[in-house]
Protein backbone atom coordinates (compact mmCIF):
# COMPACT_ATOMS: atom_id res chain seq x y z
CA UNK A 1 0.00 0.00 0.00
CA UNK A 2 3.06 2.17 0.53
CA UNK A 3 3.44 4.57 -2.32
CA UNK A 4 -0.19 4.50 -3.57
CA UNK A 5 -2.03 7.55 -4.26
CA UNK A 6 -5.50 8.02 -2.05
CA UNK A 7 -7.03 7.65 -5.29
CA UNK A 8 -6.17 4.25 -5.98
CA UNK A 9 -6.43 3.48 -2.04
CA UNK A 10 -9.97 4.58 -2.18
CA UNK A 11 -11.01 2.92 -5.60
CA UNK A 12 -8.54 0.02 -4.77
CA UNK A 13 -10.67 -0.90 -1.14
CA UNK A 14 -13.89 0.28 -3.21
CA UNK A 15 -13.37 -2.77 -6.05
CA UNK A 16 -12.42 -5.36 -4.03
CA UNK A 17 -15.78 -4.38 -1.48
CA UNK A 18 -18.00 -5.00 -4.60
CA UNK A 19 -16.28 -7.64 -5.67
CA UNK A 20 -16.74 -9.03 -2.01
CA UNK A 21 -20.19 -8.40 -1.14
CA UNK A 22 -20.96 -9.01 -5.21
CA UNK A 23 -24.35 -11.69 -4.35
CA UNK A 24 -25.27 -9.88 -1.22
CA UNK A 25 -25.70 -6.58 -3.50
CA UNK A 26 -27.15 -8.02 -6.41
CA UNK A 27 -29.93 -9.23 -4.02
CA UNK A 28 -30.10 -5.83 -2.46
CA UNK A 29 -30.57 -4.63 -5.95
CA UNK A 30 -33.33 -7.07 -6.81
CA UNK A 31 -35.69 -6.53 -3.77
CA UNK A 32 -35.40 -2.86 -4.19
CA UNK A 33 -36.45 -3.49 -8.05
CA UNK A 34 -39.29 -6.02 -7.21
CA UNK A 35 -40.71 -3.65 -4.23
CA UNK A 36 -40.62 -0.40 -6.46
CA UNK A 37 -42.64 -2.49 -8.97
CA UNK A 38 -45.06 -3.37 -6.55
CA UNK A 39 -45.68 -0.04 -4.89
CA UNK A 40 -44.52 3.56 -6.24
CA UNK A 41 -43.97 5.08 -2.89
CA UNK A 42 -41.26 3.05 -2.44
CA UNK A 43 -38.54 5.22 -4.12
CA UNK A 44 -40.01 8.36 -2.46
CA UNK A 45 -37.05 10.43 -0.77
CA UNK A 46 -39.28 10.27 2.72
CA UNK A 47 -39.81 6.35 2.71
CA UNK A 48 -36.14 5.85 1.94
CA UNK A 49 -35.51 7.75 5.14
CA UNK A 50 -38.19 6.17 7.51
CA UNK A 51 -36.37 2.90 6.34
CA UNK A 52 -32.59 3.80 7.21
CA UNK A 53 -34.18 5.22 10.61
CA UNK A 54 -35.76 1.96 11.16
CA UNK A 55 -32.84 0.12 10.45
CA UNK A 56 -30.72 2.82 12.89
CA UNK A 57 -31.19 0.65 15.83
CA UNK A 58 -30.62 -2.54 14.33
CA UNK A 59 -27.40 -1.32 12.88
CA UNK A 60 -26.39 -0.24 16.09
CA UNK A 61 -26.92 -3.96 17.87
CA UNK A 62 -25.27 -5.91 14.50
CA UNK A 63 -22.23 -3.45 14.60
CA UNK A 64 -21.57 -5.25 18.19
CA UNK A 65 -22.73 -8.15 16.99
CA UNK A 66 -20.32 -8.62 13.85
CA UNK A 67 -17.42 -7.64 16.27
CA UNK A 68 -18.40 -10.98 18.13
CA UNK A 69 -19.17 -13.16 15.56
CA UNK A 70 -15.97 -12.45 14.31
CA UNK A 71 -13.72 -13.23 17.56
CA UNK A 72 -15.91 -16.31 17.95
CA UNK A 73 -18.69 -15.45 20.09
CA UNK A 74 -22.82 -14.59 20.17
CA UNK A 75 -24.68 -11.91 21.95
CA UNK A 76 -28.08 -13.02 22.90
CA UNK A 77 -28.75 -10.33 25.73
CA UNK A 78 -28.39 -7.32 23.57
CA UNK A 79 -32.65 -7.59 23.25
CA UNK A 80 -33.09 -6.58 26.44
CA UNK A 81 -30.41 -4.57 27.02
CA UNK A 82 -32.69 -2.38 24.69
CA UNK A 83 -35.50 -2.69 26.73
CA UNK A 84 -33.77 -2.36 30.35
CA UNK A 85 -31.75 0.70 28.59
CA UNK A 86 -35.49 2.31 27.63
CA UNK A 87 -36.91 1.94 31.07
CA UNK A 88 -33.46 3.05 33.08
CA UNK A 89 -33.61 6.05 30.66
CA UNK A 90 -37.26 7.25 31.13
CA UNK A 91 -36.98 6.55 35.06
CA UNK A 92 -33.93 8.79 35.31
CA UNK A 93 -35.24 11.80 33.44
CA UNK A 94 -38.27 11.45 35.47
CA UNK A 95 -36.38 12.06 38.21
CA UNK A 96 -34.91 14.99 37.10
CA UNK A 97 -31.46 14.02 35.94
CA UNK A 98 -30.27 16.27 33.37
CA UNK A 99 -30.17 14.46 30.37
CA UNK A 100 -26.32 14.13 29.31
CA UNK A 101 -25.89 12.12 33.16
CA UNK A 102 -28.93 10.14 31.95
CA UNK A 103 -27.20 9.47 28.69
CA UNK A 104 -24.29 8.56 30.21
CA UNK A 105 -25.57 6.83 33.27
CA UNK A 106 -27.17 4.14 30.69
CA UNK A 107 -24.24 3.95 28.46
CA UNK A 108 -22.05 2.74 31.24
CA UNK A 109 -24.97 0.37 32.18
CA UNK A 110 -25.00 -1.10 29.03
CA UNK A 111 -20.78 -1.51 29.22
CA UNK A 112 -21.27 -3.48 32.79
CA UNK A 113 -23.77 -5.67 31.33
CA UNK A 114 -21.60 -6.52 28.21
CA UNK A 115 -18.76 -6.73 31.04
CA UNK A 116 -20.70 -9.50 32.73
CA UNK A 117 -21.36 -11.29 29.70
CA UNK A 118 -17.44 -10.77 29.40
CA UNK A 119 -16.00 -11.78 32.65
CA UNK A 120 -18.03 -15.08 32.78
CA UNK A 121 -17.23 -16.01 28.90
CA UNK A 122 -13.55 -15.26 29.37
CA UNK A 123 -12.75 -17.07 33.17
CA UNK A 124 -15.14 -20.31 32.62
CA UNK A 125 -15.83 -22.81 29.55
CA UNK A 126 -19.08 -21.53 29.61
CA UNK A 127 -20.69 -21.70 25.70
CA UNK A 128 -21.32 -17.47 24.91
CA UNK A 129 -24.93 -18.86 23.95
CA UNK A 130 -25.71 -20.10 27.19
CA UNK A 131 -24.32 -16.92 29.36
CA UNK A 132 -25.87 -14.49 27.02
CA UNK A 133 -29.47 -16.34 26.84
CA UNK A 134 -29.17 -16.38 30.69
CA UNK A 135 -28.13 -12.28 30.70
CA UNK A 136 -31.19 -12.11 28.44
CA UNK A 137 -33.61 -13.26 30.73
CA UNK A 138 -32.41 -11.70 33.52
CA UNK A 139 -32.47 -8.46 32.19
CA UNK A 140 -36.08 -9.19 30.70
CA UNK A 141 -37.07 -10.46 33.43
CA UNK A 142 -35.66 -7.47 35.68
CA UNK A 143 -37.41 -4.92 33.54
CA UNK A 144 -40.96 -6.68 33.97
CA UNK A 145 -40.49 -6.69 37.73
CA UNK A 146 -39.21 -2.95 38.04
CA UNK A 147 -42.36 -2.02 35.46
CA UNK A 148 -44.54 -4.23 36.39
CA UNK A 149 -45.08 -4.58 32.80
CA UNK A 150 -46.22 -0.78 31.63
CA UNK A 151 -44.40 1.42 29.69
CA UNK A 152 -42.42 4.41 31.51
CA UNK A 153 -43.88 7.64 29.66
CA UNK A 154 -41.24 10.59 28.66
CA UNK A 155 -42.16 14.06 28.10
CA UNK A 156 -38.80 15.61 28.19
CA UNK A 157 -38.76 17.08 24.38
CA UNK A 158 -35.27 18.10 24.35
CA UNK A 159 -34.70 14.28 25.03
CA UNK A 160 -37.45 12.43 22.53
CA UNK A 161 -35.74 14.85 19.71
CA UNK A 162 -32.54 12.79 19.82
CA UNK A 163 -34.57 10.43 18.13
CA UNK A 164 -36.90 11.83 16.00
CA UNK A 165 -35.09 14.74 15.12
CA UNK A 166 -33.50 15.70 11.71
CA UNK A 167 -30.28 17.53 10.48
CA UNK A 168 -31.52 20.10 7.49
CA UNK A 169 -35.26 18.48 8.28
CA UNK A 170 -33.74 15.94 5.45
CA UNK A 171 -31.70 13.55 7.56
CA UNK A 172 -33.25 11.96 10.69
CA UNK A 173 -30.68 11.66 13.40
CA UNK A 174 -30.59 7.87 14.34
CA UNK A 175 -29.18 7.41 10.73
CA UNK A 176 -26.10 9.95 11.69
CA UNK A 177 -25.48 7.84 14.96
CA UNK A 178 -25.80 4.96 12.77
CA UNK A 179 -23.29 6.27 10.38
CA UNK A 180 -21.01 7.33 13.81
CA UNK A 181 -20.77 4.02 14.47
CA UNK A 182 -20.65 2.63 11.63
CA UNK A 183 -17.15 4.41 10.85
CA UNK A 184 -15.68 3.69 14.05
CA UNK A 185 -16.45 0.06 14.01
CA UNK A 186 -14.72 0.05 10.49
CA UNK A 187 -11.62 2.01 11.80
CA UNK A 188 -11.38 -0.41 14.78
CA UNK A 189 -11.42 -3.45 12.50
CA UNK A 190 -9.59 -2.61 9.68
CA UNK A 191 -6.90 0.06 10.75
CA UNK A 192 -5.94 -0.95 14.39
CA UNK A 193 -4.60 -4.02 16.30
CA UNK A 194 -7.31 -4.54 17.66
CA UNK A 195 -9.31 -5.14 15.00
CA UNK A 196 -6.22 -7.59 13.70
CA UNK A 197 -6.74 -9.07 17.36
CA UNK A 198 -10.44 -10.03 16.89
CA UNK A 199 -10.20 -11.36 13.55
CA UNK A 200 -7.40 -13.66 15.34
CA UNK A 201 -8.84 -14.77 18.20
CA UNK A 202 -11.85 -15.70 15.68
CA UNK A 203 -9.85 -17.20 13.42
CA UNK A 204 -7.66 -19.48 15.42
CA UNK A 205 -7.55 -18.77 19.14
CA UNK A 206 -5.03 -20.87 20.20
CA UNK A 207 -2.45 -19.55 17.61
CA UNK A 208 -3.48 -16.62 18.93
CA UNK A 209 -2.68 -17.01 21.99
CA UNK A 210 0.32 -18.56 21.52
CA UNK A 211 1.42 -15.42 19.20
CA UNK A 212 0.91 -13.45 22.41
CA UNK A 213 -2.54 -12.09 21.70
CA UNK A 214 -4.42 -11.22 24.95
CA UNK A 215 -7.30 -13.49 24.08
CA UNK A 216 -9.66 -12.30 26.94
CA UNK A 217 -8.62 -8.93 27.04
CA UNK A 218 -9.97 -9.11 23.15
CA UNK A 219 -13.04 -11.17 23.97
CA UNK A 220 -13.83 -8.68 26.78
CA UNK A 221 -13.84 -5.45 24.60
CA UNK A 222 -16.21 -6.96 22.19
CA UNK A 223 -18.83 -8.41 24.92
CA UNK A 224 -18.44 -4.51 26.37
CA UNK A 225 -18.71 -2.81 23.07
CA UNK A 226 -21.64 -4.98 21.98
CA UNK A 227 -23.43 -4.07 25.62
CA UNK A 228 -22.74 -0.09 24.77
CA UNK A 229 -24.56 -0.52 21.50
CA UNK A 230 -27.17 -2.66 23.03
CA UNK A 231 -27.60 0.84 25.35
CA UNK A 232 -27.75 2.99 22.67
CA UNK A 233 -30.05 1.24 20.80
CA UNK A 234 -32.24 1.64 23.50
CA UNK A 235 -31.67 5.28 24.09
CA UNK A 236 -32.39 5.81 20.80
CA UNK A 237 -35.75 3.75 20.30
CA UNK A 238 -37.37 5.30 24.10
CA UNK A 239 -36.30 8.88 22.39
CA UNK A 240 -38.27 7.46 18.91
CA UNK A 241 -41.21 6.27 21.24
CA UNK A 242 -41.52 8.47 24.34
CA UNK A 243 -41.37 6.09 26.39
CA UNK A 244 -39.44 3.17 27.73
CA UNK A 245 -40.92 0.06 27.36
CA UNK A 246 -40.43 -3.37 28.56
CA UNK A 247 -41.34 -5.13 25.26
CA UNK A 248 -38.55 -3.10 23.52
CA UNK A 249 -35.90 -4.97 21.60
CA UNK A 250 -37.71 -8.07 22.10
CA UNK A 251 -36.25 -10.34 19.46
CA UNK A 252 -33.79 -7.52 17.97
CA UNK A 253 -30.79 -10.38 18.91
CA UNK A 254 -32.07 -12.11 16.09
CA UNK A 255 -32.45 -8.94 13.45
CA UNK A 256 -29.06 -8.11 14.33
CA UNK A 257 -27.47 -11.85 14.00
CA UNK A 258 -29.39 -12.04 10.74
CA UNK A 259 -27.80 -8.59 9.16
CA UNK A 260 -24.32 -9.97 9.87
CA UNK A 261 -24.86 -13.92 8.40
CA UNK A 262 -26.61 -11.79 5.36
CA UNK A 263 -23.79 -9.49 5.43
CA UNK A 264 -21.07 -12.44 5.35
CA UNK A 265 -20.28 -13.09 8.62
CA UNK A 266 -19.10 -16.38 9.35
CA UNK A 267 -21.03 -17.85 12.17
CA UNK A 268 -17.62 -19.76 12.89
CA UNK A 269 -15.55 -17.04 13.71
CA UNK A 270 -13.10 -15.02 11.93
CA UNK A 271 -14.45 -13.97 8.98
CA UNK A 272 -16.83 -10.96 8.61
CA UNK A 273 -17.21 -7.34 7.76
CA UNK A 274 -18.82 -4.30 8.90
CA UNK A 275 -19.44 -3.27 5.08
CA UNK A 276 -21.72 -6.54 4.62
CA UNK A 277 -23.45 -6.12 7.73
CA UNK A 278 -24.76 -2.68 6.59
CA UNK A 279 -25.88 -3.91 3.24
CA UNK A 280 -27.20 -7.12 5.70
CA UNK A 281 -29.14 -4.47 7.40
CA UNK A 282 -30.54 -2.77 4.49
CA UNK A 283 -32.06 -6.07 3.28
CA UNK A 284 -33.89 -6.56 6.43
CA UNK A 285 -35.21 -2.62 6.96
CA UNK A 286 -36.34 -2.65 2.72
CA UNK A 287 -38.13 -6.55 3.02
CA UNK A 288 -40.37 -5.12 6.18
CA UNK A 289 -40.76 -1.90 4.69
CA UNK A 290 -41.58 -3.31 0.96
CA UNK A 291 -43.89 -6.38 2.68
CA UNK A 292 -46.17 -3.39 4.63
CA UNK A 293 -46.34 -1.16 1.30
CA UNK A 294 -47.43 -4.17 -0.44
CA UNK A 295 -49.64 -5.44 2.58
CA UNK A 296 -48.59 -8.30 3.11
CA UNK A 297 -49.87 -10.03 6.58
CA UNK A 298 -47.77 -9.57 8.97
CA UNK A 299 -47.99 -13.00 9.71
CA UNK A 300 -46.40 -14.03 6.57
CA UNK A 301 -43.46 -11.43 6.67
CA UNK A 302 -42.72 -13.23 10.15
CA UNK A 303 -42.36 -16.34 7.66
CA UNK A 304 -40.51 -14.57 4.78
CA UNK A 305 -37.79 -13.21 7.53
CA UNK A 306 -37.44 -16.53 9.10
CA UNK A 307 -36.52 -18.27 4.70
CA UNK A 308 -34.57 -15.46 4.45
CA UNK A 309 -32.06 -16.14 7.83
CA UNK A 310 -32.04 -19.84 7.41
CA UNK A 311 -31.28 -18.94 3.30
CA UNK A 312 -28.53 -16.97 4.59
CA UNK A 313 -27.28 -19.37 7.43
CA UNK A 314 -27.72 -22.37 4.58
CA UNK A 315 -24.93 -20.03 2.52
CA UNK A 316 -22.54 -19.23 5.54
CA UNK A 317 -22.45 -23.23 6.20
CA UNK A 318 -21.86 -24.33 2.80
CA UNK A 319 -19.13 -21.43 2.52
CA UNK A 320 -17.55 -22.82 5.52
CA UNK A 321 -17.90 -26.52 4.08
CA UNK A 322 -16.00 -25.57 0.92
CA UNK A 323 -13.22 -23.65 3.21
CA UNK A 324 -12.94 -26.77 5.05
CA UNK A 325 -12.61 -28.66 2.24
CA UNK A 326 -10.21 -26.65 0.14
CA UNK A 327 -7.97 -26.98 3.52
Amino acid sequence: MEGMTWKEKLFGSSKNYFKRNAGILIGLVALCVIISLQSPNFLRQDNIMNVLRQISSNMYLACGMTMILIAGGIDLSVGSIVAITGVTAGTLLNMGLPIPAAIVICLLAGAVYGSINGVIITRTTLPPFIVTYAMMQILRGATYVYTGGTTVRIDDRTFTNLGTGYVQGIVPLPVVYMLVVFVIVFIVLNKTRLGRHIYAVGGNEKAARFSGINVRRTRMFVYVFSGVMGALAGLVLCARSYSGNPLAGDGAEMDAIAACVLGGASMAGGYGFVGGTLIGALIIGLLNNGLNLMRIDSYWQIILKGVVILAAVYVDYVKNLKKNKAK
